[in-house]
């Protein structure tokens, strides 16, 4: 539904994406991660034709976004990180002003405006003007006009910024019920928001794609070792030295709060039941022992780190140990 080839942005002498490829199957939810000025939205403006791209392709819908602007135009529904609404319109004005720039009339126009209204909870302050609204509402009114002649592919950049947690519950829940029938591009800076809704995940940094693929396989592929935390009630002073002792285990880290230790052993071993009786033995106080998996943020933290020179995968999970997954023994 979406193909991106080599596409690459020069301002001058600044290259603002170089040779950027990926793609987006028809009723896939892909998360497009990167740090500020990575390219994110250089990229987007490129598919919804805002800009054309100084070299490459990218097609929509089997549309050239450089040669066919208006049939991709009409395929896609866009939501920039600030809405495009219009505050002195009310809420079904300017849906329905949307809707005829769109070519819709009649009971389609109709239909679009009621079935958006729907899908994003906007009955009770339909008839209210747009700059009398809080901001997670405008943000509502700009899913809306995007999902209102009912595109099937949807790019949305930052889409639950300014809503509320039951807010971006719902849109998430409403990007969910999308897949499948639309493909979607969702641009977003909450990690755990890609790993809620999207199948897949590509991470651009610097301008270039860096990481393409499912959450789960960017954590294995990035995986080198394994990693248990263990907390103790009484540890003794030279705790770290004695449970580097253990058999297999690698090496030893402090982490928070105080009593926490990391081990790392190798890929594919479990030594849980090791530590375990280990501090049993001493008589420590065993409160938790469990295995601990590499996040998105622990991912992207490394994906970017190492671009940027200062790649430290071990550290980056000692950093992130408390919204790392987590299976308790």
């Amino acid at each position: 539904m979406i193909e991106v080839h080599n596409i690459t942005k020069r301002y001058g002498n600044i290259t603002a994406i170089d040779r950027v490829t990926f793609s987006v199957a028809k009723g896939e939810v892909l998360a497009f991660l990167g740090p500020n000025g990575a390219g994110k939205t250089t990229t987007m403006r490129i598919l919804t034709c805002f800009m054309p791209a100084t070299e490459g392709t990218a097609r929509v819908a089997g549309f050239n976004c450089a040669d066919q602007p208006m049939d991709v135009k009409r395929r896609i529904g866009y939501v920039p990180e600030t809405p495009p609404v219009y505050q002195e319109f009310t809420v079904s004005e300017y849906l329905t002003f949307v809707g005829n720039l769109r070519g819709m009339t009649g009971k389609a126009l109709t239909s679009g405006i009621e079935q958006s209204i729907e899908k994003l909870a906007l009955g009770d302050v339909r008839h209210r003007l747009i700059g009398n609204l809080s901001r997670g509402y405008r943000q509502r009114v700009g899913l809306a006009q995007a999902v209102l002649h009912d595109p099937p592919v949807l790019i949305l950049d930052e889409p639950t910024v300014g809503l509320d947690p039951k807010q971006i519950i719902e849109i998430r829940e409403l990007i969910k019920s999308l897949a499948g029938s639309h493909s979607v591009i969702l641009s977003t800076h909450i990690l755990p928001e890609a790993t809620a809704v999207c199948q897949r995940v590509v991470i651009i940094s610097g301008g270039r794609i860096v990481a393409e693929d499912t959450p789960d396989q960017l954590s294995a592929r990035l995986r080198h070792s394994e990693k248990i935390s263990v907390t103790i009630k009484n540890p003794p002073d030279d705790c770290l030295a004695k449970l580097q002792t253990i058999p297999g285990i690698l090496h030893v880290f402090s982490a928070q709060p105080t009593g926490t230790f990391l081990l790392e052993c190798a890929l594919g071993q479990d030594k849980r039941d090791e530590i375990a009786r280990f501090v049993i033995a001493n008589q420590w106080g065993l409160l938790e022992l469990r295995t601990i998996s590499m996040t998105l943020e622990d991912v992207f933290l490394q994906l970017t780190r190492h671009e940027e020179g200062v790649s430290d995968p071990v550290q980056s999970v000692v950093e992130h140990t408390g919204a790392a997954q987590e299976t308790t023994l």
